[in-house]
This record gives C-alpha cells, sequence and structure tokens, in this order.
C-alpha cells in the first residue's frame, strides 16, 4: 500500500477522475469523452467564443472572469468555425468543463505537451482565482483559458484541448523526502545507452541538457523562426518543419547562447520515467540555475518512460526554452530544469502508452505531433 494510500492524500488516478465525472464533480455542456480523461488528469475543451483582451489578469477577491471581461474585452471570436488566434495578443476562453468539488478536493493544470511545443502560453483562471493555474479546494464554477499564441499564429476551433486538469484530494505537496524514498525502489534516471544513471535529487530531480547530439545526429535542438505560417491544432503530422524551425547544429564548444526571447526545442541529457503510483511536474522557471524558461507543458503521467512493467529504461524530457533579459549560454550537461514527483492515491487502470494515442512515449528530440517527422527525429 502506497503512502498517499495511507494517508489519504494524492493526486487522483483515471478511475477517480470517472467516477468525479459519474457524480457531476466534474462536469460539462456537452458530454465529456472518454479519450479526455488520462491516467492522472483530464483534457479540458475550449467552448464556443474566445475574447481577445486588453491584457492578462486574475479574477482575484470576489470578482468572476465574466466581470472582468467586462471591463478588458476588447472583440469576441466565434470558436463554431475555424478562428485564427493571432500571436503576441492575449484571448481568454471560457472551457466547457465545470467544476464543483468536493470540500477535500482541489486542482492544479498544466498545458498539454503540444501546446508548449508550440509556444502557446496557456493558463487556467477561476473565479475569484488568486493564482493561475491552481483551483482551490471545493471550488464550485466555470473554468477559463488564458490563451497567448508566443512564436505562432494558430487556428482553433471549439472542442480543442490545449490544457489538462489534475485533481488533489487532501493537503498534498511533493517532497525531495518522497523523491528519495522512491529512488531506492525504482530506477528513475538512466543513461544515452540505456545503463542505470544516479538521480541527482534537490528541489527536485535534476535534468540536464543535451548539447552533443542524440544517437551521433549533428542536429542537436530547433529555433523558431519568426516569421511563419500559421498552424492549425486541428492538423496532425501535416506541416514541413522547415517552415517553422531552424536546425541547430552541434557546436564543437558543445555550447548553446541562447538568445533573448527565440523560442528553443532542446531535449534532456537523460531518459527519465515515471512508476505507475506517481506523476510528475517540471518546475518551468529556477533563477538559481540561469535567467530562462524551462518547458511550460512540465506534465508527465504515470507509465512515461516506464511502460506498464518497467519495460522502457527510460524517455528524455524535451524541453521549451526561452531566455529572458539577456542572452544566456547553455553547455552540454548543464542543469536546467527540475522534475517533481507527486503520489497517486492508488495505480491509474491505464497508464500513459497504453492505447490511449501517445505521442510521446519514446521520444528523442521531438517536435509537436503537428509536423512531419524530421530525419533527426527518426530512429
Amino acid at each position: 500500500m502506497s503512502s498517499a494510500t495511507q494517508t489519504g492524500r494524492g493526486v487522483l488516478p483515471l478511475q477517480a477522475l470517472e467516477k468525479m465525472v459519474a457524480t457531476g464533480a466534474i462536469r460539462a455542456r456537452n458530454p465529456i469523452l472518454p479519450e479526455q480523461i488520462q491516467p492522472s488528469s483530464i483534457d479540458l475543451r475550449l467552448g464556443h467564443e474566445a475574447y481577445r483582451v486588453r491584457a492578462s489578469f486574475l479574477a482575484a477577491g470576489s470578482a468572476t472572469v465574466t466581470s472582468k471581461l467586462e471591463q478588458y474585452r476588447l472583440h469576441t471570436i466565434d470558436l463554431t468555425r475555424p478562428a485564427v488566434l493571432e500571436k503576441g495578443c492575449v484571448y481568454i476562453v471560457p472551457l466547457q468543463e465545470e467544476l464543483a468539488l468536493p470540500d477535500h478536493v482541489s486542482g492544479k493544470a498544466n498545458p498539454k505537451s503540444s501546446t508548449g511545443r508550440l509556444d502557446i502560453f496557456t493558463r487556467l483562471i477561476t473565479d475569484e482565482g488568486r493564482q493561475f493555474e491552481i483551483v482551490p479546494r471545493g471550488y464550485k464554477g466555470r473554468l477559463y483559458a488564458e490563451v497567448v499564441p508566443r512564436t505562432f499564429s494558430i487556428v482553433v476551433r471549439e472542442g480543442e484541448r490545449l490544457s489538462q486538469l489534475r485533481l488533489f484530494e487532501g493537503d498534498y505537496q511533493s517532497s525531495d523526502q518522497l523523491l528519495r524514498k522512491l529512488e531506492t525502489e525504482e530506477t528513475l534516471v538512466f543513461h544515452a545507452d540505456e545503463s542505470k544513471a544516479e538521480a541527482a535529487i534537490q528541489n527536485g530531480l535534476r535534468l540536464s541538457v543535451d548539447l552533443e547530439g542524440i544517437d551521433g545526429s549533428p542536429i542537436i535542438g530547433y529555433r523558431a523562426r519568426r516569421h511563419s505560417p500559421l498552424v492549425d491544432l486541428a492538423k496532425i503530422q501535416h506541416y514541413n518543419p522547415s517552415e517553422f524551425w531552424e536546425p541547430i547544429y552541434r557546436a564543437e564548444s558543445r555550447a548553446l547562447i541562447l538568445d533573448t526571447e527565440d523560442f528553443y526545442i532542446l531535449a534532456s541529457r537523460e531518459k527519465v520515467r515515471i512508476p505507475p503510483m506517481y506523476a510528475a511536474e517540471m518546475v518551468p522557471y529556477d533563477p538559481t540555475i540561469g535567467e530562462f524558461r524551462i518547458h511550460y507543458a512540465g506534465f508527465f503521467d504515470p507509465g512515461f518512460g516506464y511502460g506498464s512493467r518497467g519495460e522502457i529504461n527510460g524517455t528524455r524530457a524535451v524541453l521549451e526554452v526561452r531566455s529572458h533579459e539577456v542572452p544566456f549560454i547553455m553547455e552540454h550537461g548543464q542543469v536546467v530544469a527540475s522534475l517533481v514527483f507527486e503520489e497517486l492515491l492508488e495505480r491509474p487502470r491505464v497508464l500513459y502508452g497504453e492505447g490511449m494515442g501517445s505521442s510521446y512515449q519514446r521520444q528523442g528530440l521531438k517536435l509537436s505531433k503537428h509536423f512531419k517527422t524530421p530525419p533527426s527525429e527518426k530512429n
């Protein structure tokens, strides 16, 4: 029995989320689809309208998002048909899902992996909310997404899934103590050759960047081109990467200078795996290791890089990187991110990659699923 089960604190697995849907604690104006429910999270769908607003905001205190929209809305966009969201603009989208949580259940949201890899800055907002991405215990009401395309203008429509929500029972927080205990029971980190690596634990599991190239590839990453065509989120394996991405080739110095505000796709040096009783989240910004932001979509479901029986010796984490304030020199093997682990209440009935259409289970240096596979990603 896990410590989370013993204490009654932890992340709700798939079968518990299904019960929340059945009881109406999670509900929607259109029926919730089975494929929305992941091993430890539920995908949230865009509603039928989006609102272009003057700036980002929180509906703190006694305010509602609707009342704020009356103040800051510029115009309304119909999402019942394909619509363009322009890069650099801020949009608020009411979501189809609503919550009526029990008093002991809270939530936290993240962008989905493909959302982050397109540099779409997405955050969850609640009425009377004091923090982005956080759903307070016992929350009852509507959910809203703030959507800011940063690099590419995008085409979206009603029902698109940009973010995901996981729910927690009790006052639950991850800890290094939990991670060190888990590391004695499971191998969490592997080298590129799939040999066991020592887990570096300090405010989470530390991950470093690969600037040598995976499996001998001279390409170590991608930098987004600044003037690219639209990306329609409904089109999968459709776009030619060269129109949107500039490949970055390995330098003799094994270093990379991040230009201010450019957007990069890189990969971790280590392969990591998430055991079935755990989920994990990548800390997006840590000023102690550099003035850059890593991984906008930093959530890993149970079974990522693990498989159903531990048969996968880890998967690399893809790093979505943006330098702030000043150019920054990143070197091969430099620690760039922390992965915090969260224990589940019980093992999910289905793990990541088990018949759920998971796009990134054995990824290397992987662009979002909207792009055709470039030679550097092929095995």
